[in-house]
């Protein structure tokens, strides 16, 4: 593989089916996907399902429910083939073999010849001796022939410093200790992930690695196994960890993490979600925070991701996606809010309430289960207290409610709408020492609330007959 800056981009993302799609998997994804998009380069969406033991079982298919719903295409796949294809590495491992080979060619692999009990033996020594256990130390002078019973190991060429490039990190380096013979095939016939992954970014051509932080102390390792393959490797681009609100620490599913789906399943809005990741560790600079996938691929850069880790702060999320949500058409918003409506209240104007309301759809549950929409189809319960405003004598309150009655009893039902309402009450209230002497107690009568939507849009929701008789209640 050739470094060569005219190559073709090819970056990919390669989650393990060992669990639920978590946030920190779906932004590693969402960084290589635009540094691919951006460079007319290709996605590959590749699964390491090496690991059957902890393999859990529907996991492949929420990966790539989580991936789609946010809004990431890959160009080969598991789901859509490819010309690499499998995309599965439980499905490759002839390939893995057939490179084990080509090192045990070059002397470069070996079976391990030892038990279990061996190891044991050897570890608790090292820790004896107060040294780090280093198998290369118990490498056997003669090599066996693989016959793929026992795991196969590589062996070291060259004992050194190992000084690499990243992206993110710059220039890093480490010692001779970071080196060691690593399992490359277990004796079930399944390759580790330190061997499966840079096989498959060899075969598939993959120019960019985008990966955690918590791969940067194995990558001595896999440069050795590069090195030894005499394979250019690909570019490294390492991820800064998402942190748990304060960061303080890595967010995590104790700290309250959520699977991708449970944001879709929250009501928020996969164009916000997908903004709202790529700015976590990246920064395009200037002000600008409210980006569409289409303009996010413009300006994506490696070069600006940052090295400190990211905190993750879901009032920042709800604000994002409340801008979203002004943003989306009004049919896709309405057609979405309907889903949590009662009938009675499937309406345009009450639609047009809650937008300006809402940060994730979600809470037009919350705002039914705390009993917020009520008023749109029960009639609420008056109390006097509630209905002065400021010190104004409840003699001019009923006055003034008689004469909004007045006024609203003379528009006709086909010009009953929110303006109307709002020209007319509006009008009787500048005529007042003070507005709120008419509007907050012709609100509170419509909704039996301190705060509520414009009386205008009740009036509206509830209609001319509803509107005057809660009025009337209320005197």
């Amino acid at each position: 593989m050739d470094n060569d800056k005219n190559k073709k981009v090819v970056t990919r993302f390669a989650p393990s089916p060992t669990g639920w799609m978590h946030i920190g998997g779906v932004r590693t994804a969402l960084f290589a996907y635009l540094w691919a998009r951006r460079n007319n380069g290709t996605f590959i969406l590749r699964i390491e399902d090496t690991d059957k033991e902890r393999e859990v079982e529907g996991s492949v298919d929420q990966i790539i429910e989580s991936l789609k719903w946010i809004g990431l295409e890959w160009d080969e796949g598991p789901d859509i083939g490819g010309p690499y294809a499998p995309y599965k590495q439980s499905e490759r491992l002839d390939i893995y073999k057939k490179y084990g080979e080509k090192l045990i060619s070059k002397g470069l692999a070996y079976p391990d010849p030892y038990t279990e009990e061996d190891l044991i033996n050897f570890r608790e020594k090292a820790e004896i001796e107060g040294r780090a256990f280093l198998f290369r130390d118990y490498r056997p002078e003669v090599f066996e022939e693989w016959d793929g019973t026992k795991p196969l190991r590589f062996k070291v060429p060259v004992v050194k410093r190992t000084d690499w490039h990243d992206i993110v990190f710059g220039d890093l380096s480490a010692g001779e200790e970071a080196l060691d013979d690593i399992v490359l095939i277990k004796s079930d016939g399944y390759p580790t992930y330190n061997f499966a992954h840079i096989v498959d970014d060899i075969e598939m051509n993959v120019t960019h690695v985008m990966r955690g932080q918590e791969f940067l102390p194995s990558t001595p390792k896999y440069l050795a196994i590069y090195e030894a393959l005499e394979i250019v490797p690909p570019i490294f681009v390492t991820m800064p960890p998402i942190l748990g609100e304060g960061g303080n620490k890595k967010l995590s599913k104790r700290d309250g993490a959520k699977s991708v789906l449970e944001f879709k399943n929250e009501g928020y809005s996969a164009d916000a979600l997908f903004n709202f990741l790529s700015l976590l560790g990246w920064n395009p600079g200037g002000e600008k925070e409210i980006f569409t996938k289409e303009e996010l691929i413009k300006v994506f850069d490696i070069e600006r991701i940052q090295k400190s880790g990211a905190q993750f702060n879901e009032e920042k999320l709800d604000w994002m996606n409340k801008e979203h949500m002004k943003n989306m058409a009004f049919e896709e918003f309405k057609e979405r809010a309907f889903l949590y409506l009662p009938d009675e209240l499937k309406k345009d104007t009450v639609i047009h309430m809650i937008r300006e309301r809402v940060a994730k759809f979600e809470d037009i549950a919350t705002m039914l289960d705390n009993k917020e929409l009520d008023f749109f189809y029960l009639k609420p319960e008056i109390k006097e207290e509630g209905i002065i405003y400021k010190n104004t004598d409840i003699n001019v309150i009923k006055n003034n409610i008689k004469e909004a009655i007045e006024i609203l009893e003379k528009i006709d039902e086909d010009s009953w709408n929110k303006e109307k309402l709002k020209e007319v009450l509006i009008d009787l209230a500048s005529s007042k020492t003070n507005r709120g002497e008419v509007l907050h107690p012709v609100r509170y009568a419509l909704s039996g609330l301190d705060k509520s939507p414009d009386p205008f849009i009740i009036g509206e929701v509830i209609g001319k007959n509803e509107t005057i008789q809660r009025l009337q209640n209320c005197i």
